[in-house]
């Protein structure tokens, strides 16, 4: 990535399904820049408290320091003018304002810094991302391996009891590997989705 051509201020969003190691990227980054004396906040979601109320985790454990937010205009009230990178995880969780907020940021010469799911289990956009994922400079889009055939996997498989979840089960399940997998596209399934029917 060419960030030197760029003036200060852009979104960066790291997207893909469960266990491709978007958050593991996302604490690469901050590290990276840590190291490099940059001054850096990180933010996540409320509902997401898997592996710890206040720190970002990765599945295979790497965390860092967060504040955790409920709405993503707050983040607007916390980030100092001193503050040159906003780093913000599981941001398919939030509303659509977290693009405005994203966008505020980057007009305001921060590096923003996203990752998030881009599908959720039913394989169908997931909240903000496609807009935000429109509007970014820079995508790392991350596969995963099928837990079925090791094929590269692109979606999130949501089981239920050993069984996968049906189309029309909340969108919203917060979870780690004992309700998800990662699944390519021909071992993905959802039970009753509209147009992938079972043949």
């Amino acid at each position: 990535m060419m960030y030197q051509r760029y003036k200060d201020g852009w979104v960066e969003v790291i997207s893909g399904c469960m266990f491709a190691g978007k958050t593991e990227e996302l604490i690469r980054r901050i590290k990276v820049l840590e190291f490099a004396k940059k001054e850096i906040m990180v933010f996540k979601p409320k509902i997401d408290n898997r592996y710890s109320d206040t720190k970002v985790v990765s599945h295979a454990g790497s965390s860092v320091e967060s504040t955790v937010i409920s709405d993503p205009k707050e983040i607007l009230a916390l980030v100092r003018p001193s503050t040159e990178v906003v780093a913000i995880d599981e941001v398919q969780f939030f509303d659509d304002s977290i693009c405005e907020v994203c966008n505020l940021l980057a007009a305001r010469h921060k590096r923003v810094m996203c990752a998030g799911l881009d599908m959720d289990f039913r394989g169908e956009p997931f909240g903000p991302m496609p807009k935000l994922i429109t509007q970014a400079e820079f995508v790392t889009k991350l596969t995963a391996v099928c837990n079925k055939c090791g094929a590269p996997a692109t979606r999130t498989q949501r089981m239920i009891n050993g069984r996968p979840a049906n189309y029309h089960d909340p969108v919203v399940l917060v979870g780690a590997s004992e309700s998800y997998e990662a699944r390519c596209r021909h071992c993905h399934e959802v039970i009753d989705h509209p147009v992938l029917k079972e043949e």
